[in-house]
């Protein structure tokens, strides 16, 4: 039997405060959700004005982003993204009656090298969108700092 660390609601919701202040830098209204290891959202927030498609979509992302244990944006980057067409997972955008997202805005959560849940962002570009999603990352890094615990801060993520 292994121990495991486990997102909670505080880690969550730290997560979608740091996201919706980068969000409020760079004047882009966004939707973040954040979920757990299976995929499940602990927190979940749409800024006043975000476009109402958002929460769906951040979910989606997040989602992705935790089972499939790989920033989201990684499935279509060229050459080699699995989602392309021609490579091996072309199509898989289609699964889980089409809530796997392969663009930009979803990040695993991983913490001293386990995927422990997924953040997910809708609402600005993929640079905003990953701008928003690595401060989430950062201040969920800054808040464990002190229990000894590594959180992976970058946009780049593949475990």
């Amino acid at each position: 039997m292994r121990k495991a660390i486990k997102l909670e609601l505080k880690e969550a919701r730290h997560m979608v405060a740091a996201a919706i202040r980068k969000s409020e830098e760079i004047g882009v209204l966004e939707t973040i959700c954040v979920v757990d290891d299976g995929g499940y959202p602990l927190a979940l927030e749409r800024m006043d004005g975000a476009r109402i498609t958002g929460p769906q979509i951040a979910w989606n992302k997040a989602f992705t982003a935790a089972g499939h244990k790989r920033s989201t944006h990684l499935f279509n980057q060229v050459p080699n993204g699995p989602a392309l067409p021609g490579n091996e997972a072309f199509g898989i955008q289609w699964s889980f009656e089409g809530k796997f997202a392969v663009f930009v805005g979803g990040f695993p959560i991983v913490v001293n090298g386990e995927v422990i849940g997924g953040i997910g962002l809708s609402g600005g570009n993929g640079e905003q969108d990953t701008a928003c999603g690595v401060a989430a990352l950062a201040a969920l890094q800054e808040l464990l700092a002190g229990d000894d615990l590594k959180v992976l801060v970058e946009a780049d993520i593949k475990k």
